[in-house]
């Protein structure tokens, strides 16, 4: 399986009542499955799967395999807990995903040794799956470093890493030591361009959600070298690649969404609505995209 080029990482859109709102996902992954996605994910950070109950992830996922057209699911399964970890790679594979989407252990503050083996566990506990690691220290508290992913490689399973540190350096070392058939790939919209400039094979992507096609365009002029082509698009999408992160993601990606009509503005507690403040800048930076203008 080969996750290169654009990912997205989906949104769960909710209802009125704070459930999850079934129509309106099938609405959102036919609009980015039509801007030409290469890979879904559900149930990373964009779409909440922290505030998920046990039931509302088997009807993210089934609602997403259904409407993928081809495209290859990602499922997050990651938890600070092990067990968990393992049981819920085991059932994506079961209920038909790709591959799963592990984040690193968030509270516990694992040793690289502890590392190792939480991820042979889930490994284990899948036969065969892809694993994609998934390395996002602003919210688990611990960062995996170029080093410690070297021994995290000699996993099999592990294909690629979504890498959202932040740190272009570490990014540059980790594309600089890469082994054979593994995947670098960028975790930050804005981080993109220079990732992929360095040997970053794709990005997972929170701006796909709203503006696929031009998140598409950005991630295929970059990895064909289309220098010009790719400064271009990221100059102009890049006011609103930031403007999604001024409060805690996915909450601007949401009152994005509303004011296309994609979905609704709801996020669950402890997550809140969108300030006025953040709304205001969503749209004018939205008219500055590619696509968008007036």
């Amino acid at each position: 399986m080969n996750f290169a080029g654009l990912s997205v990482a989906l949104v769960t859109p909710f209802d009125a009542a704070g459930a999850v709102d079934v129509a309106a996902l099938r609405r959102v992954v036919r609009h980015v499955v039509a801007g030409g996605v290469d890979v879904l994910v559900a149930l990373g950070s964009t779409g909440e799967a922290a505030t998920l109950l046990e039931e509302e992830r088997d009807l993210v996922v089934r609602t997403c395999l259904e409407e993928a057209q081809g495209r290859p699911v990602v499922v997050g399964t990651g938890s600070n807990s092990t067990r968990q970890t393992a049981a819920w790679t085991r059932h994506a594979q079961e209920l038909g995903a790709a591959g799963a989407l592990v984040v690193t252990p968030f509270y516990n503050k694992p040793t690289v040794g502890g590392l190792i083996a939480h991820y042979q566990a889930a490994a284990a506990a899948a036969p065969g799956l892809p694993i994609i690691l998934y390395n996002v220290p602003g919210r688990t508290g611990l960062n995996v470093t170029p080093a410690a992913l070297l021994k995290l490689w000699e996993n099999p399973q592990i294909v690629a890493v979504k890498e959202s540190s932040g740190n272009l350096a570490q990014i540059g070392e980790i594309a600089r030591t890469l082994p054979p058939g593994k995947l670098l790939l960028s975790g930050d919209d804005n981080l993109a361009l220079p990732s992929i400039a360095v040997g970053a094979a794709g990005l997972v992507s929170v701006l796909g959600n709203a503006l696929p096609h031009q998140t598409k365009a950005l991630v295929s002029a970059a990895l064909a070298g289309r220098r010009e082509q790719a400064m271009s698009l990221h100059h102009r999408l890049l006011p609103l690649m930031d403007a999604l992160f001024v409060e805690s993601n996915p909450i601007p990606l949401k009152a994005l969404m509303r004011h296309l009509e994609l979905c609704g503005d709801g996020v669950r507690l402890p997550l809140v609505p969108a300030s006025a403040a953040t709304r205001e800048q969503l749209v004018a930076a939205l008219r500055l995209a590619p696509g968008r203008e007036g």
